[in-house]
């Protein structure tokens, strides 16, 4: 503490403001840096919201009491107090969403209100209501969608609506599984709508089309997933963890096919009905004879003509059969297994001999053959198909390490973000900075040394003046002070001091050197003195 005292006496005014300005900026410095490292991390609450509807948070934010940041269009609160404002501002149904739903209805009176009226706010209410589900979920910042219903149409059958679906993701852009699932879940709830005519559009990246892969496709990799997994587990189980690897290739079949097929059977028939039909036919002909003599006789004796008679007889009968007949429709999906390749990598046989070196054997060919038979029955192998499985022993290398071992870092555990964490860095830097370049060179400053003042000449001295470092104007000659032999010193008052040999050396050097031996004392502080204000007219 005298130190310090002491360094503080030793400085002048212009140092002592330094000092004092330098201290006050390293306090404010510290608390600043103890504020903000004890000020609460803000989470986002609520983004994107519109004018409204942000105002209608931060009301209801400022009833309780609640601190907030506005940054834009996105609120801030408290990290720890975050999940606990969401749920209690939905109770009161905040943020309320841009789009309303079925409550459009319940305007609506019967008296004065039109079909079309009641169909415009059913369709809006549709509307708002697919727009809530869909920005409900934790992707999706915000959503709109539309949908063009076609009015009643006399001379149309099919009415087809279609639909348009605009979202804003929170984070990239949505993937094909989410279109495709928006896609069917407004084509099902709209009547009549297929999720062809919903089109998705994405603020990111525009319109997302369909899926050129089709839903075969999709399982087909599912089910060469399993099977591998099948396949490594069940090697793994004879060559150990990490000792196999598999790798399965699997073509589906992407077309889809319908196949109508008609048969019959000609031998096996069955009589299902017999019509039988009989025609009789008897015909007489009667020729009159030739006129001759005894056609005119009265007894006619000679005139009887010739007589024919015919009888025919037909039966018909038609039996209907009906012919055994086989009709089968045969309709392929895509997804059937078109063919199937299986490669298999297993390490071999690590022995550790007796002196301690190690070696390494492929594994045997029955070994490989059990295995091989193992692969197929579980992956289902049909050589007419066109499988392929290939199994092989190698030896695996080692992989090397890459990077170091993930760990918690020191900042995992601190509440504070990448802003905070900046501001706190160049705080520090600032106090570092004001500490050791300008307050610290100042308080560990030497003090100059003080002349001491000399004592009074004692009675001893007799008539002897006392040294004071001074020389008079009129002791000396004009002269230069560089030459010291230019005056004589026997010209000084103090020459004739009876102090002084009789025998003085004449020479003003010796004189002179005589004369600090025997005021040593005196000597170094006149020059001490000298050296002072000659450093002060330096600076």
């Amino acid at each position: 503490m005298q130190q310090l005292t002491g360094a503080w006496q030793a400085l002048d005014m212009r140092k002592r403001i330094m000092v004092i300005v330098a201290g006050i900026a390293m306090i404010v410095t510290v608390f600043t840096i103890s504020a903000i490292a004890s000020k609460p991390t803000m989470a986002l609450l609520y983004a994107g919201l519109g004018g409204a509807e942000s105002g209608e948070v931060i009301t209801a934010l400022e009833q309780r009491g609640v601190p907030y940041e506005v940054r834009g269009d996105s609120i801030f609160v408290e990290a720890p107090r975050r999940d606990e404002l969401r749920m209690a501002l939905a109770a009161q149904g905040l943020p309320a969403n841009g789009a309303a739903g079925y409550e459009l209805l319940d305007s609506l009176s019967g008296f004065g209100t039109t079909s079309q009226m009641f169909d415009a706010a059913y369709w809006r209410a549709k509307e708002g209501e697919l727009a809530r589900t869909i920005a409900a979920s934790p992707a999706i910042r915000s959503a709109r969608v539309h949908i063009a219903h076609p009015t009643n149409q006399p001379f149309r059958k099919e009415l087809e609506p279609t639909a348009s679906v605009t979202v804003a993701t929170t984070a990239g852009a949505i993937s094909q599984a989410q279109a495709k699932a928006l896609r069917f879940l407004v084509a099902s709830a709209v009547t009549g709508m297929t999720p062809e005519d919903v089109s998705v559009i994405d603020t990111a990246q525009g319109l997302i089309p369909a899926s050129d892969d089709p839903a075969g496709q999709a399982a087909g990799q599912d089910r060469a997933a399993v099977l591998k997994q099948n396949v490594e587990r069940l090697l793994e189980a004879r060559v150990g963890p990490g000792n196999a690897v598999v790798e399965l290739a699997l073509e589906t079949v992407n077309e889809r096919e319908a196949i109508t097929e008609r048969r019959f059977d000609p031998d096996g028939r069955v009589a299902i009905s017999t019509d039988t039909q009989e025609n009789t036919k008897t015909s007489d002909a009667t020729r009159p004879g030739a006129v001759t003599v005894a056609s005119n006789l009265p007894e006619n004796g000679a005139g009887d003509g010739g007589k024919s008679q015919s009888q025919s007889s037909e039966t018909r009968a038609r039996t209907n059969y009906e012919v055994s007949e086989t009709r089968r429709e045969l309709l392929r999906t895509p997804g059937a297994i078109k063919r199937l390749s299986v490669a298999v990598l297993v390490d071999g046989v690590t022995t550790i001999s007796a002196d301690g070196t190690t070696s390494w054997q492929p594994r045997s060919e029955a070994e490989l053959a059990d295995l091989h038979e193992l692969v197929a029955s579980a992956v289902g192998y049909d050589e007419t198909r066109g499988d392929v499985i290939t199994l092989r022993s190698m030896q695996f290398e080692p992989l090397p390490e890459l990077g170091t071992a993930a760990g918690a870092s020191g900042f995992g555990a601190m509440a504070l973000d990448l802003t905070q964490i900046i501001q706190i860095a160049l705080l520090a830097v600032v106090a570092i900075v004001l500490g050791l370049f300008v307050a610290r060179p100042l308080l560990l400053q030497k003090a100059q040394p003080t002349m001491n003042e000399l004592p009074p000449p004692g009675p001893e001295a007799g008539s002897r003046p006392a040294l004071t470092g001074e020389i008079a104007e009129d002791d000396l000659p004009e002269m230069n002070m560089q030459v010291v032999s230019d005056f004589d010193i026997g010209d000084l008052p103090m020459a004739s001091n009876s102090d002084f040999e009789i025998d003085r050396p004449t020479d003003p050097v010796e004189r002179l050197k005589k004369m600090i031996e025997e005021r040593q004392a005196e000597t170094v502080e006149i020059l001490r003195s000298w050296m002072d204000e000659a450093g002060e007219k330096a600076r």
